[in-house]
């Protein structure tokens, strides 16, 4: 396989409850896979009139139990009480703001960065639309919390999220967790929702065969 002209998008919403469950099955996928460079893009789930109270989106506890029941992702108390209250906006743009914060800082580490966004929200019920939160996971991930901040309140990750939007829509994606291959100036779906890490690398496989 010519790895140079290889590379995998993943498109994701630090809300998107399918992709909280997704990011075991990648996270394997990708350690199989250090060869293949990774850009991590949000997608803007809860945006514009989509920017609503978690209790509004009355879909949401039933499909967290079957994203349980598929992956095994674990959904915290602290989560379950914000779930239950019902008040809590979910900001996909506040959300995609502070995932560029820290993926400027470490790059190389987005899909950790990633998941340590989602741990935050969906296992300890902590804000992502609050810079306080991103301030506890620059500190967990050894990032300097000081630079984050301030990252958090620059226009420059404002525009870097809506870029993120962008390119998302460019690419057609309209569902998250969307895995992508770009191959050449080809994009090829490898896939996202449930699919474990073989199933990942079997599509893989077909695809460069």
């Amino acid at each position: 396989m010519n790895n140079k002209e290889l590379a995998l998008i993943y498109v994701w919403d630090a809300y998107c409850g399918w992709c909280y469950g997704f990011s075991k099955s990648l996270k394997a996928f990708h350690e199989n896979h250090p060869e293949l460079p990774l850009t991590v893009l949000s997608g803007g789930l809860f945006v514009g009139e989509g920017k609503q109270p978690i209790g509004a989106y009355t879909h949401i506890p039933e499909a967290n139990k079957r994203i349980s029941q598929l992956t095994g992702a674990e959904f915290g108390d602290s989560y379950q009480s914000l779930l239950k209250e019902g008040t809590f906006i979910l900001d996909s743009e506040a959300a995609a703001i502070g995932f560029s914060a820290l993926r400027s800082l470490a790059p190389e580490r987005s899909l950790n960065l990633a998941s340590s966004m989602q741990r935050a929200f969906y296992y300890e019920g902590k804000s992502l639309n609050d810079p306080a939160t991103y301030r506890e996971i620059a500190i967990a991930n050894d990032l300097d919390p000081k630079a984050v901040l301030a990252l958090f309140e620059d226009v420059a990750s404002i525009k870097d999220a809506q870029a993120d939007f962008k390119k998302v829509q460019e690419l057609g994606v309209q569902s998250y967790p969307t895995l992508l291959l770009k191959k050449g100036n080809e994009y090829i779906g490898l896939g996202g929702g449930v699919m474990t890490a073989e199933k990942i690398e079997a599509r893989l496989e077909s695809v460069i065969a």
